[in-house]
Order: structure tokens, then C-alpha cells, then sequence
């Protein structure tokens, strides 16, 4: 992510304020940055109309490869062919988040890139998106398309800047097959957090020195949404306008049941047993060689376990609630990748043409049946759900679905925000700090710097997050 503060500041705040010095700053730092820019992405741009009426050449930027770049491909080479008037050229593009900003700032983008959904927000407000209202009113694609979360995603301050490609939601794997040999039933989940904490004792080994061989459950594990534990228990980051919650009461409850675990079976014993884990990708993941029974993960789990361990037998279910809260059944995390127009694009109409093509049925259902992801619009063809290779897609689909649903705050202060509460995590798993201190120290930080953030969007003419 792109988090320079200084340079956001002279980028964002219009000419008509800045002193002499500052003009002059800001010119020098676009110099510098269009001459990067340049050098960075020769031979990148997009090539002008052909003069003999051929087809106009647009420029796609995107971050996947190995089997998920191959499936949108596939859905590149069936737009080409639909057509004769517009071709797209897809380039695999690292860091792209990062290199669209320069791109932009040097005069340079692709006409069209592939970014993930909280990138939204933050180059909305950078500038560096178009807005695609005008386009999506001519071609009829409204609201009641979608799934609301994934809509939601792609609007903020009441336009819409991206449309969704390949989402996905979180739930609960567990492998059957430890599930029996712990004498629990291998078809039946945990549903509450006091039966995930039980059922996580009974499929806990030690060998006889001690040293886990196994655990039931780690709340560390994988370890990629330490910041979210507060959703399951009722809890938010902030109140969507002007107020960070982090130090709620439910945010501290949850962070009380994290902090269970390392106090139950020992921080540096679980740390130790989690030295030994393979890479994610790989047979020697946690819950792949059978070290996790446990584990919370998102829809593309299947494609690593059809993958590095064919014969795993598991499930994927909702991630169990507080016993007192049923009202919190079905809570899950929702991400999605999504496609945008940047600014300055020399071709935006012919671009949206394309995003129009991949948000068609036929286009969501290729690329989603190659990524072994669901699609996020609602009308979604019989065969594609009876074809679709991962037995639990509905369970996915459902909890996108559902009301509990929660996404990564809209906010330009979100990655600041989500790395001070993955170290609050940190200091409460290893008791450095209680809940109430950890989450205490977060809050005052980041509402000062929320606070500083209203203020720069009042100075350069906007209220707040919930324009």
C-alpha cells in the first residue's frame, strides 16, 4: 500500500492553498515521479487508435498468475473474440497497487487494472480512479445485480469507482478425519465458541515430552485477520463516521478468548509447535498435514487442498458465535478483487467495455469457476453451482449472503489501523499487555490520527467518510 504521507498531502491539497515553496515542492515531486514513471513502465502504455480502423489496443494490469492469471486470461481471449473492435492486452504486473499510483501520477496508467476492494476508498480519494456511474446507468447494471457486500465494496461517497471480479468469504475448515479419532462426530462442526474451545481440547496431542503434536485450534493460525477477531463477538473498529471503537467491550471480550488459548496451552509452546509449519503453499501447510484440526480460511482453500492433499477429508462451515449471542450465527469476513478505470486512462470507454464483458454471467462464471471462487452477482446459472468443484461453495455463498457480514473499515488510515491492532494481537497472545491495555493504546492512536485525517479531508473540501 501505497502510505507516504507527506507526498499524499502535497498530491491531495489543490494548488490555491499551497505557499510558493509548497508549488514548488509538489511540481519538483511530479517531475521526479512522471520521470520514474516513464522509466518504470516504457513500453506499458497503450498504443493509439490504428489509423487503418483496426482494433483499439487497451492495456490491462493485473496481479494474478499460475491458475488464477490462466482463468482470466481465458475471459480476455473470449472478450477478444466476441468482438472486433476492442482488443485487451493483459500484463502480470507486481505490486500493482503501488505501480498504478505512480503510473497515475506520472501521466501514464493502463486503461484498466485489477486491485483488491479496500484499495478502493484510498484511490478514490487519492484521485486516481474514475468514477463509473455514467458508464453503468448507459449499460443498465444497477445495484440488485450483486450481492450487497460486494457492491458495497466499490461505492464510496455515493459513487461507484470498480465493479467486483472474484470475492470471497471466511468460514470454519475442519478435517474430518481427526474429528473421529477424537471420538467427536466428523460431520458435525462446532456452532458456538465454547464448543470450538471444547472440541479444540479434545483434539489436542502432546508426545511424551510434552511438546504439541497436534492442536484442535490456534487463534494465531493462519494469522492473516488477527485484526477481525472482534466481528465474532459483536464487536466494530469504528462507528463508519468520526469514532474509533477498538477498545469496545466486545472487541475486549474477544480479545479475552484470544488470549485464552496462549494462557490455556502456553504462547512459546504454541509458538514453538507453529515453527515447525510448512509454507502455506505447500503439504506441510497446518492444516493440510493434519498438525491444525481446526482452522478459519477462505473459499480458495479447496484449491490448495485438491492441490497438496487430495485425500484430506473436511468440511467447511459458519465460524461458531458466542453461546449468548445466536444473533451473531453466520459471521464472516469478505474480501473481493475488483476492476477499475484509473485516471488519466487513454481509453476509459473501450475499458469499460471489457469490465462490462467480465461482469456478464458468461464472464463471472468463467473466471469463477477457473478460480474455484463463486460469483457475486445474484443471478448465477444452475450448471455453475452443480459443476463447481469445491463441495462447500454454498456454505461460501450463503455467508455472503447473510447479515453478518463484515468487510476491512473504508477508510484511508486502514492499513495503519489494521497493522496497530495485528500488534495489539501480538502483545495479548503473549501477555506482554491485557486486552484493556493493548486495545486502549490502539484507540488513542488511532483516533488522533483519525481525527487528523477528517481534518485534512475538511481542508481540501470534503466532510467526512460518510460523504
Amino acid at each position: 500500500m501505497y502510505k507516504t504521507a507527506s507526498t499524499t498531502s502535497l498530491l491531495d491539497r489543490p494548488p490555491a492553498i499551497l505557499s510558493k515553496r509548497a508549488v514548488g515542492m509538489r511540481s519538483a515531486f511530479l517531475a521526479v515521479v512522471a520521470c520514474l514513471a516513464g522509466l518504470l513502465l516504457q513500453g506499458c502504455s497503450s498504443p493509439p487508435h490504428n489509423p487503418n480502423g483496426g482494433p483499439v489496443v487497451i492495456q490491462y494490469w493485473e496481479k494474478w498468475t499460475g491458475f488464477e492469471g490462466d482463468a482470466m486470461r481465458a475471459v480476455v481471449d473470449a472478450f477478444n473474440r466476441s468482438q472486433s473492435k476492442i482488443r485487451v492486452e493483459m500484463l502480470t504486473v507486481s505490486q500493482i497497487d503501488q505501480k498504478m499510483l505512480l503510473a497515475c501520477a506520472g501521466g501514464n496508467p493502463p486503461d484498466v487494472a485489477g486491485l483488491w476492494s479496500y484499495n478502493v476508498n484510498v484511490y478514490a480519494d487519492k484521485n486516481a480512479l474514475l468514477p463509473l456511474d455514467d458508464y453503468l446507468a448507459k449499460a443498465g447494471i444497477v445495484k440488485e445485480d450483486y450481492i450487497p457486500c460486494f457492491w458495497d465494496m466499490c461505492e464510496y461517497r455515493h459513487k461507484v469507482w470498480a465493479l467486483p471480479t472474484t470475492p470471497a468469504s471466511l468460514a470454519l475448515h475442519w478435517n474430518k478425519d481427526l474429528f473421529r479419532e477424537a471420538g467427536l462426530d466428523p460431520e458435525r462442526p462446532p456452532r458456538t465458541i465454547e464448543e470450538l474451545d471444547a472440541f479444540a481440547e479434545k483434539l489436542t496431542k502432546r508426545d511424551s515430552s510434552g511438546k504439541f503434536i497436534q492442536m484442535g485450534f490456534i487463534p494465531s493460525e493462519p494469522g492473516w485477520w488477527n485484526w477481525s477477531w472482534g466481528y465474532f463477538f459483536g464487536g466494530k473498529l469504528w462507528d463508519g463516521r468520526t469514532k474509533i471503537t477498538a477498545n469496545s467491550p466486545e472487541n475486549i471480550r474477544a480479545y479475552r478468548w484470544v488470549r485464552s488459548y496462549s494462557e490455556k496451552y502456553g504462547a512459546q509452546q504454541i509458538q514453538l509447535f507453529r515453527s515447525g509449519f510448512g509454507n502455506f503453499s505447500s503439504p506441510q501447510n497446518a492444516f493440510l498435514s493434519n498438525k491444525v484440526a481446526m482452522e478459519i480460511q477462505g473459499v480458495w482453500m479447496h484449491n490448495f487442498i485438491e492441490k497438496y492433499a487430495p485425500k484430506l477429508r473436511w468440511g467447511a462451515a459458519p465460524f461458531p458465535y458466542p453461546s449468548d449471542r445466536p444473533d451473531l450465527a453466520n459471521t464472516t469476513i469478505v474480501e473481493s478483487d475488483v476492476l477499475v478505470i484509473p485516471n488519466g486512462a487513454r481509453h476509459p470507454d473501450e475499458a469499460f467495455e471489457f469490465i462490462k464483458f467480465v461482469n456478464s454471467q458468461y464472464g463471472m462464471e468463467l473466471l469463477n469457476m477457473g478460480q474455484r471462487k463463486f460469483t457475486p452477482l445474484t443471478k448465477v446459472s444452475p450448471e455453475f453451482i452443480r459443476n463447481h468443484p469445491n463441495p462447500y461453495i454454498r456454505v461460501f455463498i450463503d455467508l455472503a449472503k447473510g447479515k453478518n457480514v463484515y468487510t476491512a473499515p473504508e477508510m484511508s488510515i486502514w492499513t495503519e489501523y489494521r497493522d496497530e491492532m495485528n500488534a495489539a494481537f501480538d502483545d495479548i497472545w503473549l501477555g506482554r499487555l491485557t486486552p484493556e491495555e493493548a486495545l486502549g493504546r490502539v484507540q488513542a492512536r488511532m483516533q488522533k490520527k483519525l481525527d487528523r485525517e477528517l481534518a485534512r479531508l475538511h481542508r481540501i473540501g470534503r466532510k467526512g467518510f460518510e460523504d
